[in-house]
């Protein structure tokens, strides 16, 4: 997210900055590669060389990509700051007050990491998982706080007619079986080396979808086609298309990534860079459209067909944007576009203002100015997250 200068438009490689060869399918594919890089990850804590050869980045020292977040870094310099560990405070992620100051506390043990990693893996069943991770855990640790917050937002709407479905989905004996998801394996590493790392947003968007997220938003969707708005460089969009669901992605390429995930647009290039954002703008018919998502939703935007609000569509927003007063004017756009009846947000469950709205979450937004008109929360589940930031999967419907 932010801007890159480092390289013109149209010097850009197709997929990947720096790595003219990548295509998305064809590392999916090769799960032999992708494990030997996992694992060469583990032994080494080699983060950019990890990333390098995943992405097929291939400039040597000289890969002067810079990725923009609350810092601008290079790989090369996230490398190094990996490399001095815990010193200097850099892993110092929690806090507790002591005789009136605040007081950093030592990092949680690994038993207790990777007892937090297996809550979100598809080989455990979620909800037997993390009542594990909060009936193991010692009594004050930072386990023991993290079970009790997971558990308490943790919702899946007993009167919903899919209740059995959505809060026992089968883990499967082996991730072989599943389309691969690497994000979730260097989020994984990331938990135990770094315990954040900024850089994962721009190769795989901004939060992580899992087994159980991806299967609730297929029993929800029942058939029908998600559009995702905000779709950014695709991650979302591809992870669900593997899980067989049928995915519009829509975005008005403000944000720049160094990848890009979707390779079925000619249109639609790396960093959003390529075409107008305008009416009839965009994509293929199963590439992402460049467009204001409201106005998609509620206009015919270069197609034969009105969309109609969206009104036989799952709406998907991903990380919506806050805006600089804090209001959520994105978000209420869309709600006041949208016309169907399936709302999934994936946000921050805390209130870090970090997503949607300065102040409020997801749920108490639609509880407080939709509640009347009929929109109910029947699932909020926790999604792997980085420090401070609490992801969590909503999903709302309309009743009556």
């Amino acid at each position: 997210m932010g801007s890159n200068k480092n390289y013109k438009t149209s010097e850009q490689p197709r997929y990947c900055v720096g790595g003219p060869t990548f295509r998305p399918s064809q590392s999916l594919e090769d799960r032999d590669r992708h494990d030997a890089v996992i694992r060469a990850l583990h032994e080494r804590n080699d983060l950019e060389m990890a990333i390098k050869t995943w992405f097929s980045i291939d400039e040597g020292d000289g890969d002067e990509y810079v990725y923009h977040a609350s810092v601008s870094v290079k790989l090369s310099q996230v490398q190094r700051i990996i490399e001095k560990g815990g010193a200097e405070g850099l892993h110092a992620w929690y806090w507790a007050e002591k005789d009136g100051e605040r007081q950093p506390l030592p990092p949680p043990p690994t038993q207790d990491i990777d007892s937090y990693i297996s809550i979100f893996l598809p080989t455990t069943a979620t909800a037997s998982a993390l009542k594990s991770f909060a009936s193991n855990a010692k009594r004050s640790s930072i386990r023991s706080a993290v079970a009790s917050h997971l558990v308490s937002k943790r919702f899946i709407d007993p009167s919903h007619p899919f209740h059995a479905q959505l809060s026992s989905i089968p883990k499967t004996k082996t991730k072989a079986l599943l389309p691969c998801n690497p994000y979730l394996d260097f989020w994984a590493w990331s938990c135990h080396v770094l315990q954040w790392c900024a850089i994962y947003m721009h190769h795989f968007g901004c939060a992580l979808p899992t087994h159980e997220s991806l299967t609730i938003l297929k029993i929800l969707s029942q058939g029908r086609t998600i559009a995702d708005v905000g779709s950014g460089n695709g991650y979302w969009t591809m992870m669900l298309r593997a899980y067989g669901l049928s995915v519009i992605p829509i975005d008005s390429a403000q944000s720049e990534w160094r990848v890009n995930w979707l390779e079925d647009s000619e249109d639609h290039a790396i960093n959003g860079s390529v075409g107008d954002s305008g009416p009839g703008a965009g994509a293929g018919p199963t590439g992402t459209t460049i467009a204001d998502g409201a106005a998609w939703l509620s206009s015919q935007q270069g197609s034969s067909q009105d969309n109609d609000g969206g009104k036989d569509l799952v709406l998907l927003i991903v990380y919506p944007v806050v805006g600089p007063d804090g209001a959520g004017s994105f978000t209420r756009s869309l709600m006041a576009a949208y016309a169907g009846d399936t709302v999934a947000v994936v946000g921050t469950q805390n209130h870090n203002g970090y997503t949607g709205f300065r102040g409020m979450t997801m749920d108490e937004y639609m509880e407080r100015e939709h509640g009347k008109s009929g929109w109910e929360r029947v699932v909020q589940i926790p999604l792997p997250s980085f420090p401070g930031k609490d992801d969590a999967l909503f999903v709302f419907q309309r009743k009556g």
